[in-house]
């Protein structure tokens, strides 16, 4: 929120959108009081996108009891939506949306906020949440990437990305066709990052847009994490589809 607020300073028109906000980091009270002093200040300018986090973080990291991940938004979400805030009048912001993988999570973001977005996940799972979330709900992507001149040498850096984000995929990828996640073979690997060229990667997000995407963000991954791929993304976006 803090630094949305530095970001939003700084800039005229940009749409600033937290990614994913840990439902758990902090109470639907002061989650709502920082959106909508943001919105007020920036109307219409910052997107909150919220999330059910994980076990380890939520209990080893931040000292707090894990829920069920479904019932645990939903009741922040109500919350949010009855958090005081002054001046009395002031009504909840609409501009949120659900970080969702499963698809009851989808339902609930074609329920409760503008949309929703999706994380790492294959062409096919985009063309399958477009349909929970209908025509309305908005659709954003993030692809995880990795730049580089060929597909051969952007390969190994794909393999440790992907397997990162095998553990809470394994079932909704299995749903789509792919039997043995664990193995990780090529195809895998090649469905959950874009990877090689510039032209590669585009590609790659023209087929999200295909397939029912409003937005496209790629996840750039390189191999000096501590670093911003700033490089990367200036050279992809001469490529990439507006």
């Amino acid at each position: 929120m803090a630094q949305a607020a530095i970001l939003l300073s700084a800039t005229r028109h940009m749409t600033v959108a937290s990614g994913m906000t840990d439902i758990y980091a902090r109470d639907p009270v002061t989650a709502a009081a920082a959106q909508r002093t943001l919105e007020e200040a920036f109307p219409g300018r910052f997107l909150l996108g919220l999330w059910d986090s994980h076990p380890s973080l939520a209990e080893d990291i931040r000292g707090h009891r894990f829920g069920p991940p479904l019932a645990t938004m939903r009741s922040s979400l109500d919350a949010l939506d009855t958090a005081p805030f002054g001046p009395p009048d002031t009504a909840a912001s609409p501009h949120r949306v659900l970080a969702a993988l499963d698809p009851d999570m989808l339902a609930l973001a074609a329920e409760r906020a503008r949309g929703a977005m999706v994380l790492g996940m294959p062409i096919e799972y985009t063309r399958s949440a477009r349909a929970i979330l209908g025509d309305d709900g908005l659709l954003a992507i993030t692809q995880m990437c990795v730049f580089g001149h060929n597909h051969a040498d952007t390969s190994d850096l794909a393999r440790t990305a992907a397997a990162a984000s095998l553990p809470n995929r394994h079932a909704l990828l299995r749903g789509l066709g792919y039997e043995d996640p664990g193995a990780l073979d090529d195809r895998l690997v090649d469905s959950l990052v874009a990877h090689g060229s510039a032209e590669d990667i585009a590609h790659r997000v023209q087929e999200h847009f295909d397939a029912g995407a409003d937005h496209v963000s790629l996840h750039v991954m390189t191999t000096t994490a501590d670093f911003p791929a700033v490089r990367q993304w200036e050279q992809l976006t001469m490529h990439l589809p507006v």
